[in-house]
């Protein structure tokens, strides 16, 4: 038997996979961050839940990307502190994100987290990364769909030209 056969645990990780989950990791600590100070901002209440929902996905993929990490010798990557609670009220209106700016990002790092999902599992021999990755992918389907559809009842949604004429008539 070969090195690369047996329990995937016991297989050592390529330095790709290293790179990538202590990325993943570095953003995933970032975006948790980002998205308690974006609660401080938000006034709608439906946008509020879907970025806790957010942040809970976000720690419980670092909760596992954690133990990977340390399993295979992986130093952690830095974390940012949690941001304090802040009143909306006290945000000087120009200084506040709006809520369509908050769930355009919110929208934006779930179609990055998406690719990077998938080039993860792309990338893994270890069918136990590949694995995780691809269950990381399928919640932030999951969730992307949830914000797509608050998006489009509050009116926030914005999208290209659509284009209407089917058929090619002048």
């Amino acid at each position: 038997m070969g090195i690369l056969s047996g329990n995937p645990k016991e297989e050592p990780l390529h330095y790709g996979e290293v790179f990538d989950i202590w990325a993943s990791q570095l953003v995933g600590n970032s975006l948790i961050a980002g998205y308690q100070t974006m609660i401080n901002h938000a006034g709608d209440e439906d946008l509020k839940k879907l970025l806790v929902e957010a942040i809970e996905t976000c720690q419980q993929e670092k909760k596992q990307v954690e133990e990977l990490l340390k399993e295979n010798g992986v130093g952690l990557p830095p974390a940012a502190p949690e941001p304090p609670d802040a009143c909306l009220e006290d945000i000087p209106v120009g200084a506040r994100i709006p809520d369509p700016a908050i769930s355009a990002t919110l929208s934006a790092n779930i179609a990055a987290g998406l690719v990077t999902c998938s080039q993860v599992i792309g990338k893994s021999i270890r069918e136990d990364v590949a694995m995780m990755y691809a269950q990381f992918h399928n919640q932030k389907v999951a969730l992307g769909a949830k914000v797509l559809r608050l998006n489009k009842e509050k009116g926030w949604l914005f999208p290209p030209p659509l284009h209407l004429n089917k058929h090619g008539d002048c």
